[in-house]
């Protein structure tokens, strides 16, 4: 009854990271025992070997992906690098879907249907122009998209080639897929894709991405984004004096939304926010502007609040123009809604296999499992009840989405890439 109760509450979004993080100490004994079994296996352990023995090509790797920009929504040249990489360590098949996934698949030897999936995403958060030539002092890499995720891609091959090395069968079907659109506005398209649209039958997925080894998210953390358009006609600042000014009434909007959302996130609800980004618009200091407009971004752990906050965002706005057009002014403004994001949110329980694997996996290398929620990849899947996990790249690394990004080569590096390989093999099964 006791774990009815928990998966019902995880279920609900009525639990907090604090209390996921004490449900990771309760690894079933069964699972512990069937990733000890499996870590000792003689081929998994010559694997082991293969990944440290490579790390100097992984690292190459690591810097031949980095040095190709891939900005949101122009992934392409990666995606064609990367394409070659998994070509390169061996797949049975690899092709890149309509919305840019570049994806390989090693077939198992069960012939059952659905696949395990492993991904790593190919876009980072920088612009067009964006210098990431990679330099070494040391054994650092500092280069914007060093770490974020870029890893995490490096990952992948280095598993693969020594998947290949050691002669490893899997019973299920692996697909390994450099994803786009994880970040920012991408809006986690790639994945929408691939559980949405792309016809594949996936029944587990593991991404890698985030920190260090201990991490693990089992939950999505959902946000609803939205531009805000306000225009007018427009005109002099003196000599219009008294026109409708879009900024004016985007500055109202902000001001009601601002005092609502604060209201409804200080009550005794999960955690929400709320933040207005990015504004813009207006041509000249001595203009009265034609156009003005805001970027805001929402978050909730429950899906309730999260549509809940939705609505008093849009009543707001509502609510704002309404009252600015009736103020005085002459002419009015006239406003649009564009939403430029939706991250559902969703959490999965601990008892399912995947995250029992993924936990004892990570006791095993010698890290306390700990899980939480994040905003990845795995966001899509979970809101489905798709069992996944996201898991860290490992290593140190710092200054992620800045430009002063950095990643060190250090002891802990082959142990991420062989904890990633144990999860993935104990989801999709060892071939006798």
């Amino acid at each position: 009854m006791k774990h009815i109760t928990l998966s019902i509450l995880i279920i609900s979004g009525l639990f907090t990271n604090a209390v996921l993080a004490q449900e990771s100490a309760e690894i079933n004994k069964k699972y512990t025992k069937e990733v000890e079994r499996l870590a000792k296996n003689k081929q998994v352990k010559e694997a082991f070997g293969h990944i440290k023995a490579q790390m100097d090509q992984t690292t190459e790797d690591l810097i031949s992906l980095t040095e190709v920009l891939a900005p949101p929504f122009m992934e392409d040249e990666r995606g064609k690098v990367f394409a070659k990489m998994l070509e390169g360590a061996g797949v049975d098949s690899i092709w890149t879907d309509k919305v840019g996934n570049v994806i390989g698949l090693r077939k198992g030897t069960s012939g059952e249907s659905g696949y395990v999936g492993v991904d790593a995403h190919l876009d980072v958060v920088f612009p067009e122009g964006t210098d990431v030539t990679v330099k070494k002092v040391g054994d650092t890499l500092k280069a914007p998209g060093i770490g974020d995720d870029t890893r995490g891609l490096a990952m992948l091959i280095s598993m693969l080639k020594a998947m290949n090395k050691a002669d490893i069968k899997t019973e299920k079907d692996l697909l390994i897929v450099g994803t786009v659109g994880e970040e920012g506005l991408g809006d986690l398209r790639g994945m929408k894709y691939m559980f949405n649209e792309s016809g594949l039958d996936i029944d587990s997925w593991i991404a890698i991405d985030g920190g260090g080894l201990g991490r693990i998210s089992n939950a999505g953390l959902g946000s609803k984004r939205y531009k805000l358009m306000v225009k007018g006609q427009g005109g002099h600042s003196w000599g219009a004096f008294g026109l409708a000014n879009p900024h004016h009434a985007l500055g109202k909007a902000i001001d009601i939304f601002s005092e609502a959302a604060w209201e409804y996130t200080s009550g005794n609800i999960p955690k929400t926010s709320f933040n207005v980004g990015r504004i813009g618009g207006g041509t000249s200091v001595n203009s009265i502007p034609f156009e003005s407009w805001m970027e805001v971004d929402m978050r909730a752990i429950d899906p309730k609040n999260l549509d809940e906050i939705e609505i008093i965002f849009k009543e707001s706005v509502e609510k704002a123009i309404s009252e600015y057009n009736a103020s005085g002014v002459r002419g009015e403004v006239t406003y649009e809604l564009i939403k430029i994001g939706d991250r559902p949110s969703g959490e999965l329980p601990a008892s399912l296999p995947l995250i029992q694997r993924t936990m004892a996996a990570t006791k095993l290398f010698g890290e306390t499992p700990q899980l939480g929620r994040g905003s990845t990849n795995i966001n899509i899947p979970v809101s489905k009840g798709i069992p996944s996990v996201c898991i860290g790249r490992g290593g140190q690394g710092g200054g992620a989405h800045s430009l002063h990004e950095w990643y060190l080569n250090d002891e802990e590096n082959d142990e991420s890439i062989q904890l990633a390989l144990l999860i993935t093999l104990s989801q999709a099964g060892l071939a006798k």
